[in-house]
């Protein structure tokens, strides 16, 4: 990989970010003796992580991987424990106050991914447990190897995926019947349905074909406008949240000012002369 000089703003306990080409960054969840458990650092520090991802205009798009065995094995319940332990001398309402605050804390964690305005591609090997179908359904694209396999594992210790999955998953994969039949018995669904449902849009032999795939595809993201591409991300999250016409409406009040961009002439120009968006240079955003 190349030198991580400029990153000294991205030093955290649980996540590595580096960046192996220009404009593309890859965090990897860096809890390789734990299977990358979730633990209370990790959910603070994605949403440092990605805010910072998004401000930062070197940044055109990110990787987001496991380090070792494992993608995630999903919430470090041990270390997770104590968040959820109320004193018993609050009342009721107090209780479920303070812990529903936490939850939307923790839902934060996943919709930074969303909010960042640079396309996200994650990286799954192995297992991809509880949370780690949260973070994945969150991302922009998804690979993942031949060994993978995705768990929603939140019936299983007792209670409903409350981070996302229930409300993205839905979406991603489109089958209403599926989705419920995963949710609800917390079976494993292995790479070959992953691929089959729509979930994962391609699957490779090992984790190593399936990094420089991951990072083959953010570098041609990367070569694009950056005001083309997270244009483009932007609404594409709007318009699966609102009706067709709604997000007609943004779209033109949008590109009312993008379309003022210079990036669409240079890359007339470079389309003219038989060359692609990689030989042309575009300015930061």
């Amino acid at each position: 990989m190349s030198s991580e000089t400029g990153l000294s703003s991205y030093s955290y306990e649980t996540l590595k970010v580096t960046t192996p080409v220009d404009h593309v960054f890859h965090v990897e969840i860096n809890r390789p003796e734990k299977r990358n458990a979730m633990n209370k650092a990790f959910w603070r520090e994605m949403v440092l992580c990605f805010r910072a991802l998004g401000e930062d205009t070197n940044c055109r798009a990110v990787v987001i991987s496991g380090a070792g065995k494992m993608f995630t094995s999903g919430i470090d319940l041990m270390d997770m424990a104590s968040d959820f332990l109320q004193p018993q001398e609050d009342d009721a309402a107090r209780i479920a106050w303070n812990l529903r605050k936490k939850i939307v804390d923790y839902q934060e964690s996943f919709t930074v991914i969303e909010k960042c305005t640079k396309p996200v591609i994650a990286a799954v090997h192995n297992g991809c447990i509880g949370g780690g179908v949260d973070l994945a359904t969150a991302c922009d694209i998804r690979y993942c190897s031949q060994d993978a396999f995705f768990q929603v594992k939140e019936v299983d210790v007792g209670l409903a995926a409350d981070v996302g999955t229930l409300q993205r998953l839905p979406n991603v994969i489109g089958n209403r019947s599926l989705v419920n039949e995963l949710a609800l018995t917390a079976r494993k669904m292995m790479s070959d349905e992953a691929l089959s449902s729509g979930l994962v849009s391609r699957v490779f032999p090992d984790k190593s074909s399936l990094l420089s795939a991951a990072f083959d595809l953010a570098t041609e993201i990367a070569s694009k406008s950056p005001v083309a591409v997270q244009g483009t991300k932007v609404n594409l999250v709007y318009s699966r949240d609102h009706s067709v016409q709604e997000s007609l409406n943004y779209m033109a009040t949008w590109n009312m000012s993008m379309l003022q961009t210079q990036d669409i002439m240079a890359s007339a120009q470079a389309a003219l002369q038989k060359k692609t968006p990689k030989d042309v240079t575009f300015s930061k955003l």
